[in-house]
């Protein structure tokens, strides 16, 4: 089983020896299902050529911090948000020194620095540079920022020494790396998750629909999954491949997810409603193809619509009630509507997210949210939907964990 699936992996490389070893971290990485971008140093540059990482990972690769043909765009800061974890192997002590200063005087601490994501590093350096009081150091307080550090292990080195002070085995570090994505929050809890758009039909040919791509909800449900959840995704038309490990239950309309939910509900133990539900749908679906009428008097059409179930508000206040989670998609006044929404269906998390930003509204593959629960608000700051989910999962853990006690 691939277990880097679909993850978004940016390789960071310094300048030593170990450098010609991440040509095969990369394919390693993309044997594990991950999509790999390089980042190097200049250092890293004198030991392996950017055209073999590149040729490999199938994507230029990222050298300068000042380049003209990105950073109009802030690319160092895209290239952050784009990574759902940033490893640097190997990781020198020169790097590690600078990292652990908080400095960011080149690409890649610059991308530590504005990275929301996992960090991790991995090592390599002579046995007496390692041994040193100041490597050690500098290690913790990476520790204490809660950035992973793989290796490094004892063994024969370039310089002719045996210590410790070699890069860790590539394939333990791919091991390392996927452990990252694996929380056990969750273990055994049964999750609920809908996902994506409802289709209501006016005939056979159109419908009525909204703008959601389902990216948030099916990174929910991988999140879920990491953390040990035992998933079932209930989604509306998508072009997404769904997650693996997840029972997906497919449904077009606003009344095949309620059904669909409500079959599922008295055995969960968690339900996040994430689908954009269409609140109305035709009163009366045409049987056949309305045409249109070629007279003068008309020009426009009016359809009657009926209310769709409340499929959150259902499952809120079921008989055998999950803890529930509700999403507010909303355009103005955020928290307002959303701790309205909260209060209103009886809601144990809502999540609140302005989709009248196009940066992070439907079909973008970022996001920033307000998670509130009774008395609180948590600000997320802008990240992938992977990573920004990940967030969501330990939060709406947390809240289930001291709801259950």
């Amino acid at each position: 089983m691939q277990t880097l699936t679909n993850k978004r992996i940016l390789l960071g490389i310094t300048g030593g020896i170990a450098a010609y070893k991440a040509a095969e971290l990369v394919r390693r990485f993309q044997d594990q299902g991950a999509e790999v971008q390089v980042v190097m140093t200049k250092g890293a540059t004198e030991f392996i050529t950017p055209l073999t990482l590149q040729a490999l990972s199938n994507h230029p690769v990222h050298l300068d911090l000042l380049n003209t043909e990105t950073e109009s765009a802030m690319g160092h800061i895209e290239l952050a948000r784009w990574a759902d974890l940033i490893i640097v192997a190997p990781a020198t002590a020169d790097f590690i020194a600078r990292m652990a200063l908080g400095r960011g005087d080149d690409l890649l601490t610059t991308l530590c620095l504005a990275a929301e994501c996992r960090i991790a590093i991995a090592p390599a350096m002579n046995q007496a540079m390692w041994a040193k009081q100041a490597t050690q150091e500098n290690c913790q307080h990476l520790l204490d920022r809660n950035i992973s550090i793989f290796g490094p292990e004892e063994g024969l080195q370039a310089c002719g020494e045996t210590g410790v002070g070699r890069l860790l085995d590539i394939d333990e570090i791919v091991i390392e790396a996927a452990s990252l994505f694996s929380s056990n929050l969750l273990t055994g809890v049964k999750v609920l998750i809908t996902a994506g758009p409802t289709r209501e039909a006016i005939d056979p040919v159109r419908y009525i629909s909204n703008h959601s791509s389902g990216k948030q909800g099916f990174a929910l449900a991988q999140a879920a999954l990491e953390a040990g959840a035992i998933v079932t995704l209930v989604s509306g038309p998508t072009n997404l491949d769904p997650p693996d490990r997840a029972t997906l239950v497919p449904i077009i309309s606003a009344t095949q997810m309620y059904d669909a939910v409500m079959a599922e509900v008295a055995d969960t133990d968690i339900f996040i409603g994430v689908a954009a539900v269409a609140d109305y749908r035709p009163a009366k679906v045409q049987t056949q193809k309305i045409k249109k009428n070629p007279a003068a008097s008309n020009k426009s059409m009016t359809l009657d619509l009926v209310e769709n179930p409340d499929i959150i508000a259902a499952v809120a206040n079921s008989e055998k009630r999950p803890f529930t989670v509700g999403f507010a998609a909303e355009t103005d006044h955020l928290i307002e509507y959303a701790r309205k929404k909260l209060e209103q269906k009886n809601l144990d998390v809502i999540v609140a997210n302005n989709v009248a930003d196009t940066a992070i509204g439907f079909n973008s593959d970022n996001n920033q949210t307000t998670v509130l629960w009774e008395n609180h608000v948590e600000e997320l700051p802008m990240m992938s939907k992977s990573n920004i989910s990940i967030r969501i999962i330990e939060l709406i853990s947390e809240r289930f964990n001291l709801a259950s006690q």
